[in-house]
């Protein structure tokens, strides 16, 4: 049975609104668990909302700037590399929203990623070896790969996804170095059985934390590559396009020096040059490389 464009959107929203409840539950039993533990009574819920609010915003505003910096990327001097503005400008055209700013990143790895808090406030790297190995359809359906998702606002979303897994992650130490030092007061009387139960439950959500972490932000990138690769031929009017860089992404899998678990979740592809072939894991952060291109090429646009 052929998908269309719509059917694939329709499922990945239904997943993505799933993952993020699941993981908005996971935060607040971890989150109750250490107030809990610590005896901080209702003032521990209001620091930590008030924490969870100062986290977000700053990591809101600066997302952006983070990866930019992360990976090296400067601007795209648009006289060097003149043929880059004009296929992202009018892909953003054809796409409907504003050219977003456009960087290089300066590494011969094949690769290309988006970032930012919304389509008015967003950017679009590329490395150079991407450029050299591309012919201009090809860096079409990449880079309408991307502005998708800009478009789709998938720049937000996993932004709000590391947030919440690195305020899991922050929690779970948090958690740990004060049962190590002591931190937790004694139980009162008659709550010793409660305040067992809590210790456990705490403890068994701090040693599954990261995995949990890694699996839901695995997941989550999968389902928007698949939802991007979708809306970039709904832009382009050419799968093929965007199949043949994939393609070619797949056949140099060359790690890039820069790749880290806190970025990788951003690019096109893998940027370990992994997760390529037709075998994934739940800790991947794409989808294989050829059952990306099987969709495209029996997507009914």
């Amino acid at each position: 049975m052929r998908e269309t464009l719509y059917d694939l959107v329709a499922a990945n929203k239904r997943k993505t609104f799933l993952f993020i409840v699941v993981t908005s539950l996971f935060l607040g039993a971890l989150g109750y668990a250490v107030v809990q533990l610590l005896d901080w009574g209702a003032g521990g819920y209001v620091l930590f909302a008030l924490f969870i609010i100062v986290y977000n915003f700053v990591l809101y505003y600066n997302s952006d700037k983070i990866a930019l910096k992360s990976t090296g990327s400067v601007p795209a001097d648009p006289d060097e590399f003149r043929m880059l503005h004009n296929v992202v400008e009018e892909v953003a055209l054809a796409a409907g929203v504003l050219k977003p700013k456009v960087y290089i990143m300066p590494t011969p790895s094949p690769n290309a990623f988006a970032t930012g808090r919304n389509p008015q406030n967003a950017s679009l790297a590329v490395t150079t070896g991407l450029l050299e190995i591309m012919n201009r359809q090809e860096l079409q359906g990449v880079i309408a790969h991307e502005m998708a998702h800009i478009k789709n606002y998938d720049i937000l979303l996993m932004t709000v996804v590391a947030a919440i897994g690195g305020l899991i992650v922050l929690l779970r130490d948090f958690f740990l170095r004060s049962m190590l030092l002591g931190g937790r007061r004694k139980d009162r009387r008659g709550s010793g059985q409660a305040g067992l139960i809590l210790l456990i439950v705490g403890i068994a959500l701090a040693i599954v934390a990261p995995i949990f972490v890694a699996l839901i932000r695995a997941a989550i990138s999968r389902q928007r590559e698949y939802l991007a690769d979708a809306s970039g031929a709904f832009v382009t009017r050419y799968p093929q396009g965007l199949a043949q860089a994939l393609a070619k992404l797949r056949d140099a899998g060359q790690r890039m020096e820069r790749a880290s678990d806190a970025n990788a979740h951003l690019f096109i592809a893998s940027p370990f040059g992994k997760d390529r072939v037709d075998v994934v894991s739940m800790f991947a952060t794409h989808p294989p490389i050829d059952k990306r291109i099987d969709r495209l090429n029996s997507l009914v646009l």
